[in-house]
C-alpha cells in the first residue's frame, strides 16, 4: 500500500501521532491523539511504532480506498466500519486488497476511532511530530483535516511479521457509554477553592456541553466556588488540567489546548482515564473521583501493560474444549455460540449429556445467579451476571439445555477463567 485515496471526509479526520513534545516553552501545543491508548493498540494491531502516525476519525468517518494490499486496524470509537461493505471488527488487524474501500456507518459508542495502517502515515515531521494542529495549520496534511479528493501517503512496513493477525483480547475492548467517572489528582491550584466548591466538584454530577473540541472538554452543572477569584498568574498546562473559569465551570483541557493559562486549575484527570474524556460525547454525564499520586500512576502502568496483551492469532484459534465464553464486546450474538464452536472444530464431547463448563471471560464480581442446579435453560439465556470493567456482563447459555452444577453464588469475586456454571447440553453429538 502506498497511497488513502479520500473519497468523502467525514466530519473531522486528522492525522495524529502521540504529539509534539519538547515545544511548549514557544507557545507550540502538544497536540497528538485525544484517545492516545487507542491509538497505541492501533498501531501494535498493525507492527508500527506507538508513535506512528494514524488518522483520528470523529464522529461521522470518511470513505478511504486503498490502492495497494496492506493491513489496517480500527480502534477507539465503534464507529459501524465497514470493509467492502461488510462489518469490520474492531481492536483487531485485517488484511485489506487494491482498490478495498473503508467506510463507517455511524457512531455508536465513543466518539473518536483510530486507523491504524502499517508502515503508519507517511507526512511530513514538523518540530519531530506529524500531529495536526488546525488552529495553526501545523503538521499533519497540509496542516488541515483530510478533504475529498486528498492522497495520504503511507510509509514503508518495516516489520517482517505485518501480515499476522493481531487481536486485543475481548476482555480489554473498551466500552465508553455515556456516565463517565474520572478519577482525578486535586490540584494545583485547589487550595483557591472553597470548601463548599471542593465538595461541590467531587460530589456533583456534570454533563458535557456542545461547545468541546480537542482543545477542551466543557462541562455543565453546579457552579464551583472559588475564594478569592478565578484568575491566577499564567502558568503551564497538562493534559486533563481541570480549570476553572470565573463562571465556575470545569473544564477539562485536551491534546491541543494551550500550552500556558490564566485561570486556577481544581485537579487533573489521571492519564488512564483520559480515553474516557476523549470518547465522551455531548449530553454525557461525568462525575469527578479523587486519587493520590501513586494510585494515578498505577492505573497508567496498568494501562500500558495491557497493550501487552494483544496477540497474534494462533493464540485464540483453538480455544479449550467446552469452555464458553460471555463476549461481552457483543459482535457476537448468544445464539451464535453453536455455529461458532462448529467452525472452530471445538470437540463436543465423547457422548450425550456431556457437561459444558462456563466461565468468567474477565475478572469480577458475580452480581447475580439467575439458576440452579437442574434448571432447563434456553439458547441465550441469561445464567450468570458478573460485573467488570464498571459494566455488568451477563454469562449466558450456549445452547438449550439443563443446569449440571452452580459452582458460584452472588457477591463472589471471581478471576478471569473461573468455572462458574457446568452445563448439561441435551443436544450433545459424538465429534
Amino acid at each position: 500500500m502506498t497511497v488513502i485515496a479520500v473519497l468523502e471526509a467525514g466530519l473531522l479526520t486528522t492525522v495524529q501521532d502521540l504529539g509534539r513534545f519538547g515545544w511548549q516553552q514557544h507557545g507550540v501545543p502538544v497536540s497528538g491523539a485525544m484517545d492516545d491508548w487507542a491509538l497505541r493498540a492501533a498501531n501494535r494491531l498493525v507492527g508500527n511504532d506507538e508513535n506512528a502516525a494514524a488518522l483520528e476519525i470523529t464522529l461521522a468517518g470518511p470513505v478511504l480506498r486503498f490502492d495497494g494490499p496492506g493491513v489496517i486496524a480500527v480502534t477507539g470509537a465503534d464507529l459501524g466500519a465497514r470493509l467492502n461493505g461488510r462489518p469490520m471488527p474492531p481492536w483487531q488487524s485485517a488484511a485489506v486488497s487494491a482498490r478495498a474501500e473503508l467506510t463507517f456507518s455511524g457512531a455508536r459508542d465513543g466518539i473518536r476511532a483510530y486507523l491504524g495502517v502499517a508502515g503508519g502515515i507517511d507526512v511530513p515531521l514538523v518540530l519531530g511530530s506529524r500531529s495536526t494542529l488546525t488552529r495553526s495549520r501545523l503538521g499533519g496534511f497540509m496542516g488541515r483535516a483530510l478533504a475529498a479528493g486528498d492522497r495520504v501517503a503511507v510509509g514503508e512496513c518495516a516489520d517482517p511479521s505485518w501480515s499476522v493477525r493481531r487481536r486485543l483480547p475481548r476482555e480489554l475492548i473498551p466500552a465508553y457509554g455515556h456516565v463517565h467517572t474520572l478519577r482525578v489528582v486535586m490540584g494545583p491550584q485547589d487550595d483557591l477553592f472553597a470548601g463548599e466548591g471542593i465538595r461541590c466538584f467531587l460530589s456533583e454530577t456534570y454533563t458535557l456541553a456542545s461547545q468541546s473540541d480537542r482543545v477542551g472538554c466543557r462541562l455543565t452543572g453546579p457552579r464551583i466556588g472559588h475564594r478569592r477569584g478565578a484568575d491566577i498568574v499564567s502558568d503551564g498546562t497538562a493534559f486533563g488540567s481541570v480549570q476553572v473559569s470565573g463562571d465556575g465551570m470545569p473544564i477539562v483541557l485536551m491534546a491541543d489546548r494551550g500550552t500556558t493559562g490564566g485561570y486556577t486549575k481544581i485537579a487533573t484527570v489521571a492519564s488512564a482515564d483520559l480515553s474516557r474524556v476523549a470518547q465522551a460525547a455531548p449530553g454525557d454525564r461525568v462525575r469527578f473521583v479523587q486519587v493520590g499520586v501513586d494510585q494515578a500512576q498505577a492505573l497508567l502502568r496498568t494501562a500500558r501493560a495491557q497493550l501487552d496483551r494483544i496477540v497474534r492469532e494462533e493464540a485464540w484459534k483453538a480455544p479449550s474444549a467446552g469452555i464458553f465464553e460471555e463476549d461481552s464486546g457483543a459482535p457476537l450474538a448468544a445464539p451464535a455460540y453453536a455455529e461458532l464452536a462448529d467452525a472452530l472444530t471445538v470437540p463436543l464431547g465423547p457422548a450425550a449429556p456431556r457437561a459444558n463448563t462456563l466461565c468468567a471471560a474477565m475478572p469480577g464480581l458475580v452480581v447475580s445467579v439467575a439458576v440452579g442446579a437442574g434448571d432447563v435453560v434456553a439458547a441465550g439465556q441469561p445464567l450468570v451476571v458478573l460485573e467488570a470493567m464498571k459494566m455488568q456482563n451477563p454469562v449466558r447459555a450456549p445452547r438449550g439445555g439443563r443446569v449440571a452444577r452452580v459452582l458460584v453464588a452472588a457477591g463472589a469475586q471471581v478471576d478471569g477463567g473461573a468455572p462458574l456454571i457446568e452445563f448439561e447440553d441435551a443436544d450433545a453429538r459424538r465429534t
